[in-house]
């Protein structure tokens, strides 16, 4: 690993070989805490290339614990993270958006490492059990219309990890990683992004893997569709810039989608969210999230018709059914 560190502080670059090979080693456990904090810092201070992304992947994706649900049109709904803005819950709530369409959705979260709460701690909240038993996980799947892959139990170098991205409480090139990984290999996604660097980096990979992949990031610096700035769309075929208007929606402000200080507030904003009583802002941009997921699945529907769909599942309660079917299955 000094070997490595002291070519990356001499601004050289991995080959997707040589990434993938670290990566592998990082599952192995082959490197101490403080290396592995030296190796993520120096992608803090440059930017990651295509190929080192993409080997990094490739080492994650070998090493997984796979999970097959057989041909199940489904879609994984997430964001990078690392955005600071500390929202409330909006891609796991607006997965069991949705399911309550009628649709399946293979999510794939993590413990926080840059904000309060992420997909994990929301769900754990909740007295959700992980697992990495599949029959359950297609039980859940089938059932609910959601099936939660918790990253660690599926993904050893995620897990290996998890100490040192905690401790240093910003984001790093892992939150780049964990949408690309979801061990089900889901061929639908929406991805949330930071940037548009990395929306760019996102667009190649999607194309270079077949993946039918819409990727979102608010011009305000949301991972996320948030509703308080324009937004751009991209997917492997075209992009625009859209606002709230042009969904039929109201916007809001940064405070109203702020996702509470602890664990517990969080929890309870994505209750409220849910169960239809929350604020316009927050059940919006839910609403937008989950419109383009519903549009990422069924191109042919027209987005505004998506937009209703998704309303429909929120203000019906046909979500919070969704959500409390998942909790049963999942204790």
């Amino acid at each position: 690993m000094n070997k490595i560190l002291s070519n990356l502080f001499e601004h050289k670059s991995l080959s997707r070989e040589e990434a993938r090979d670290i990566m592998l080693n990082i599952a192995d456990g082959k490197y101490n805490d403080n290396q592995l904090s030296a190796f993520m810092t120096v992608f803090l201070m440059r930017s990651i290339t295509p190929d080192e992304l993409t080997g990094f992947r490739d080492a994650i994706l070998q090493r997984r614990v796979p999970v097959d649900f057989g041909d199940v049109e489904a879609i994984d709904i997430v964001g990078t993270g690392g955005d600071g803005k500390n929202t409330f819950n909006i891609s796991t709530a607006s997965c069991f958006v949705v399911a309550g369409s009628g649709r399946k959705v293979v999510k794939h979260g993590n413990y926080g490492a840059s904000s309060i709460s992420g997909a994990s701690n929301v769900l754990e909240q909740h007295g959700v059990k992980f697992t990495a038993d599949n029959d359950r996980l297609r039980r859940s799947l089938e059932e609910s219309g959601v099936s939660f892959l918790h990253a660690p139990f599926f993904s050893p170098a995620l897990k290996s990890v998890g100490p040192v991205r905690r401790s240093l409480k910003m984001r790093t090139f892992f939150n780049m990683l964990g949408p690309l990984v979801n061990p089900t290999l889901p061929k639908n996604q929406l991805l949330g992004v930071y940037n548009l660097k990395l929306m760019r980096l996102y667009r190649y990979i999607a194309q270079n893997e077949g993946i039918n992949c819409t990727i979102v990031h608010s011009l305000d610096g949301y991972d996320e569709i948030s509703l308080t700035s324009p937004f751009k769309v991209v997917n492997t075929q075209s992009e625009q810039v859209l606002e709230a208007s042009d969904l039929g929606l109201v916007g809001g402000r940064q405070e109203d989608l702020y996702g509470g200080d602890t664990v517990e507030e969080a929890a309870a904003i994505f209750d409220d969210v849910l169960a239809n009583r929350a604020s316009d802002a927050k059940k919006n941009c839910v609403i937008a999230n989950a419109a383009f997921a519903i549009h990422t699945l069924d191109p042919e529907l027209p987005i505004l018709d998506a937009v209703k769909e998704a309303k429909e599942s929120l203000e019906s309660g046909a979500a919070l059914d969704r959500f409390k079917k998942f909790v049963e299955l999942n204790r």
